[in-house]
This record gives structure tokens, C-alpha cells and sequence, in this order.
């Protein structure tokens, strides 16, 4: 009963976090920066091949959208996914298939207020 009843509680928590999950991996899958960027943290860590450092969302937003515009997205495939104890964090490692080659995307998320938010997003050369 006490299990039960621990599901009970915590299954919105994951059901938020899955849908935020799915709605950030299409639009990594899609290449739509705008849908991606409503993830971001107002500050957040993003490192981009040999740049990175530590930007405000719309600065990374520009950052983001410069590389997808020239690296035009044919497709992102999740590699692994994990998740704290707690689920208040998750990270994804894909791949992200573009016209300029294929990149390792890490992407760090936390939980507020019920939404994932990007705090870490690397784009590595593969």
C-alpha cells in the first residue's frame, strides 16, 4: 500500500518530465531552435564545438540558432538517458545527424516548477 501510494505521488512528476523530455528531443530532431530555446535556463552553460562559457537564454539562443543554420538538422537519435534518485535532474546524450556531420549532444535538465529546464547544452563533434 505505502509503494502504491509513493507512486501515486511522484507519477505527475514523471509524466511532466517525459512530455518536457519528448517535446525537447523533437525539437533537437526538427532543428526548431524556438521550441528548443523555451527550455532554457535564464542562465545557462552551452558549449558549442571549442566555444562555450556561461550565457544568458537569449544570448545562447543566438549561439544555438547560428550553428543549426549552418549545420542544417536531418535528425537527433537519444543515445542514454538518466535520471537523479529524486528525478529533480535528468541528463540525454544523442547524436545529432546535420549537414555539416554528427554531433554528441550532453544536455543537463532540472526540474522547476514542474517544467525541464536546460541548465547544460554541448554540442561535440563526433
Amino acid at each position: 500500500m505505502k509503494q502504491f501510494l509513493f507512486a501515486l505521488m511522484f507519477l505527475p512528476l514523471m509524466a511532466v518530465s517525459q512530455t518536457g523530455m519528448a517535446q525537447i528531443t523533437a525539437a533537437l530532431n526538427s532543428g526548431d531552435v524556438e521550441a528548443l530555446g523555451s527550455y532554457f535556463d535564464e542562465a545557462m552553460e552551452l558549449s558549442i564545438l571549442e566555444e562555450e562559457g556561461i550565457y544568458n537564454r537569449g544570448q545562447a539562443l543566438q549561439k544555438v540558432k547560428r550553428f543549426l543554420s549552418s549545420n542544417s538538422v536531418s535528425s537527433f537519435t537519444e543515445v542514454h538517458q538518466g535520471a537523479s534518485r529524486s528525478s529533480d535532474s535528468q541528463y540525454v546524450i544523442g547524436d545529432l545527424k546535420t549537414s555539416g556531420g554528427t554531433y554528441r549532444v550532453y544536455l543537463f535538465l532540472t526540474n522547476s516548477n514542474g517544467k525541464m529546464i536546460i541548465q547544460e547544452l554541448r554540442f561535440d563533434r563526433e
